[in-house]
């Protein structure tokens, strides 16, 4: 039986009198692995504040049937942002301080890092197969080396619900794939629910369980298999809904 992690239900967000989504409804269930697509300014990014509690909202976001502000969110979630900038090379940490630095977001003060927490992010350095970069600043990584270790940081506190807001948009083709196949990897092995944000509908159909179009509003909703014999979304995107799909196998 299906169990329901997130319930969104007319979910509208306005910014300055603009309505920047609009009557957004769908769920997450336990284990899935949702693409959230759409092009730029569809509100993506929006939808992801929302269900953060980052935003103001119209409608209802519930987890596990409690409102936000009876769930806790940081011990359940972890958030990996659009690429962070501020890093360079010049950036006095290690690989494995940022990735402990994670478990800030569960403890009480005074916030300690312990024993226990190290090993939780040597647990993460080995899932994530980043061992040979954990003692490395984090300045002198690459952009898809960076990116794995901010995923170690989002994980290591063991969150049910991993969010990630469009991660490999500034990486190359070939380690956004590797990036993909490590949050499969994580979402299959460790029973994580993923909700990625992207802008490429046919590379995370390969991974995904389900696809969520928005265009300021809902769409499509449901697999990628389904969104490839959709007559509806035929009509919607035209030639390019073939395009997608072909790409994809």
């Amino acid at each position: 039986m299906s169990v329901k992690l997130i319930e969104v239900r007319d979910l509208s967000v306005y910014y300055q009198g603009f309505k920047a989504i609009s009557q957004v409804s769908f769920d997450v269930e336990k284990g899935d692995y949702i693409g959230i697509v759409g092009p730029n300014g569809s509100g993506k990014t929006t939808l992801i504040k929302a269900i953060l509690g980052l935003v103001p909202f119209e409608g209802s976001i519930k987890f596990g049937g409690l409102s936000l502000r009876e769930f806790t969110l940081k011990h359940h979630i972890g958030y990996l942002p659009q690429r962070l900038s501020f890093i360079d090379s010049k950036f006095p940490a290690l690989a494995k301080e940022i990735i402990v630095s994670g478990v800030y977001c569960c403890k009480s003060f005074p916030k300690r890092i312990s024993g226990q927490d190290y090993r939780l992010a040597e647990e993460i350095i080995d899932i994530l197969g980043i061992r040979s970069i954990s003692d490395k600043p984090i300045g002198v990584l690459s952009g898809g080396q960076q990116q794995r270790v901010l995923l170690a940081r989002a994980l290591v506190h063991h969150p049910e619900i991993l969010i990630l807001d469009e991660p490999t948009v500034a990486l190359d083709p070939k380690i956004r794939e590797v990036f993909y196949s490590t949050i499969n990897k994580i979402n299959k092995e460790k029973s994580v629910t993923v909700i990625l944000v992207s802008h490429d509908i046919a590379s995370i159909g390969n991974y995904t369980s389900k696809l969520l179009y928005l265009d300021r509003k809902l769409i499509f909703y449901g697999t990628f298999e389904e969104f490839c014999k959709s007559t509806e979304m035929g009509d919607y995107f035209g030639n390019s809904q073939h395009f997608i799909c072909h790409r994809h196998q």
